[in-house]
């Protein structure tokens, strides 16, 4: 901001000025409150736009809910939105505790942070509270992919362990490694940028994706699958979710949250690209928002008609996750493509999506939220389509400070780019194998990670928490809504 000197201002008065200096001094104390009150607004402009978007983050832990409930059976719809609940519990005490400080405690080596443990110094002239919400809304989210991928069949002190460790370690050090000041391979760090651009992962296609998709695929995989999802002879057998209207909930829950998910991790709104004039950070942020619109509805009509040519169905679940699917790939690369991009995004992602799905079937892969290939497939391709698409003009602006970055290799930014991607998979497929994979592998050798098969059976709402999500107290309560018929005793009237 510009500083006003009351000496050179009395110097340009002229010869019959009675008290130069005292009207140069009462001039400057005018400019230089509007000046401070500017800034002032400045930082709480752009606090506002971060709390707000963390609150849409945060509301996609409903969104997670609703879904994780419509996709399993009702005898287990208890467990899961349990699972919900702790994921953001546990995880905002360890993210707290330590997840913060290992992401983003700067300053640091390119590995992990080592600052701001439980916010210590915090706030300062990096960081303030609500950066914190910001990222733990993130760390939250990946925790909950993970619940997806291994539900109806998990014990409950399994979801505590992995939620902490998840939360408090994994998804921290990777979230360093791309987005920290610090990280070896952030597009931020501009003293030593990987292979000279950075991974560009904007919102987290493979920090939050890939880590919490990944981490349901190895639980999912040790775990085994569910009683009755493949019969005697090795054929799939579908186990539908009990409420596609709590699906389609969970989506809409999803989508509405992705809002602050893509365009708030800009963090900030009021940046001009150019002083004085319409386009600024708020016009990136508007085009952030429009291309994650785009991806996911284009994925959604794809898996539509795809479905309908393979199944002969119209079937919204399956659409649903396609929506989800192409939201997930736009993630990465959702602020430094053209909208046109986009749609090429969300209609390769509904067919990775599907392909994916036909190799968890042939494989005998049970996965009841599809979340590993939703997420971890379609993360990845996320990345991938980063490394291809990104736009010379978008990415300048998005991370300034470093004019000629290489960018997408279709548009004619070269290979430096999406080599950076194909690293960045290769990493966080290793690190999240060599930590989430022996974490259940430990688990499972405890006896810690899967339910008897006797529970599983009878579900887990009856045997694990004390009775079903749907309970009738009327002349009909002992059917229990066409649930196995058992007498349920509460202390408390459901709601």
């Amino acid at each position: 901001m510009p500083t006003c000197s009351a000496d050179s201002l009395a110097a340009m008065f002229g010869a019959n000025t009675t008290n130069a200096a005292g009207a140069a001094n009462f001039i400057c104390d005018q400019f230089n409150t509007v000046t401070t009150k500017f800034i002032d607004t400045t930082y709480a402009i752009d606090t506002t736009y971060l709390l707000f978007s963390a609150y849409l983050v945060f509301s996609m832990q409903l969104g997670f809910a609703m879904l994780c409930a419509g996709s399993v059976r009702a005898k287990n719809t208890m467990n899961i939105m349990l699972t919900n609940v702790l994921d953001a519990a546990a995880g905002g005490l360890f993210y707290y505790l330590f997840g913060f400080a290992f992401a983003f405690g700067t300053p640091s080596n390119g590995f992990i942070g080592k600052h701001n443990f439980a916010l210590k110094d915090i706030p300062s002239s990096v960081f303030d509270y609500s950066y914190f919400l910001y990222q733990w809304a993130f760390a939250i989210a990946a925790a909950g992919i993970t619940s997806g991928s291994i539900a109806e069949r998990t014990q409950f002190v399994a979801y505590l362990i992995y939620s902490a460790f998840l939360t408090g370690f994994v998804y921290p050090v990777v979230s360093h490694w791309f987005w920290s000041v610090d990280g070896w391979a952030s597009a931020s760090n501009l003293n030593n940028l990987f292979l000279g651009s950075g991974v560009i992962d904007f919102a987290g296609s493979g920090v939050v994706h890939m880590v919490g998709g990944i981490a349901g695929l190895y639980g999912a995989l040790i775990e085994g699958p569910r009683i009755g999802r493949f019969d005697h002879t090795g054929r799939s057998v579908a186990l539908r979710g009990h409420s596609a209207s709590l699906v389609v909930l969970g989506t809409f829950l999803l989508w509405f949250g992705w809002y602050g998910f893509n365009p708030g991790s800009f963090t900030k709104i009021l940046s001009p690209y150019e002083s004085g004039n319409f386009y600024g950070q708020w016009s990136a942020v508007g085009r952030t928002a429009v291309t994650t619109t785009l991806a996911g509805c284009t994925a959604a009509l794809t898996t539509l008609f795809g479905k309908r040519i393979i199944s002969g169905h119209w079937n919204v679940t399956d659409v649903c996750n396609g929506l989800l699917g192409g939201f997930a790939a736009i993630t990465a690369g959702c602020s430094v493509v053209d909208p046109w991009a986009a749609v090429v995004c969300g209609f390769v992602a509904a067919c990775v999506l599907t392909g994916c799905n036909k190799l968890a079937e042939k494989f005998k892969y049970d996965d009841p939220l599809e979340a590993a290939q939703l997420h971890g497939g379609c993360g990845a391709w996320g990345v991938i389509f980063t490394g291809l698409f990104a736009k010379e003009k978008y990415v300048n602006e998005v991370y300034p400070g470093k004019p000629g970055r290489p960018y997408g290799l279709l548009m004619g930014g070269g290979v430096k780019l999406l080599a950076a991607h194909v690293v960045q998979i290769m990493v966080i497929f290793g690190f999240v194998s060599a930590t989430m994979g022996p974490l259940f592998f430990i688990l499972h050798k405890l006896k810690l990670l899967r339910i008897s098969p006797e529970d599983e059976t009878a579900g887990m709402d009856m045997t694990r928490h004390g009775g079903f999500a749907y309970v009738y107290h009327d002349e009909d309560s002992h059917k229990n809504n066409g649930l196995p018929t058992r007498t349920i005793e509460t202390s408390t009237t459901p709601t």
